[in-house]
C-alpha cells in the first residue's frame, strides 16, 4: 500500500490453517470487508484488497 493507512480503518490479520485472512473495518460505521489468501502471500496485497473492498462498500452506502 502506498502511504500510511487511513486512520479511520482498522486492519487485522489472522492465520486460519493454510490461509491468511485480512479484515478491514471502518471505525465510524463498523462495516467490515475481508480478503483471504494462502498463508505465504504478502500481507500488503491482502490489505490493499480488503481496504479497496471496504471503500467500495462505503461508497455504495452513499
Amino acid at each position: 500500500m502506498a502511504g500510511p493507512p487511513d486512520p479511520d480503518i482498522i486492519v487485522e490479520f489472522v492465520h486460519q490453517g493454510a490461509y491468511l485472512r485480512c479484515a478491514a473495518v471502518d471505525t465510524a460505521t463498523g462495516i467490515e470487508a475481508t480478503a483471504m489468501g494462502p498463508h505465504n502471500v504478502d500481507p500488503r496485497v491482502l490489505e490493499k484488497i480488503a481496504i479497496g473492498k471496504l471503500k467500495r462498500a462505503l461508497a455504495a452506502r452513499g
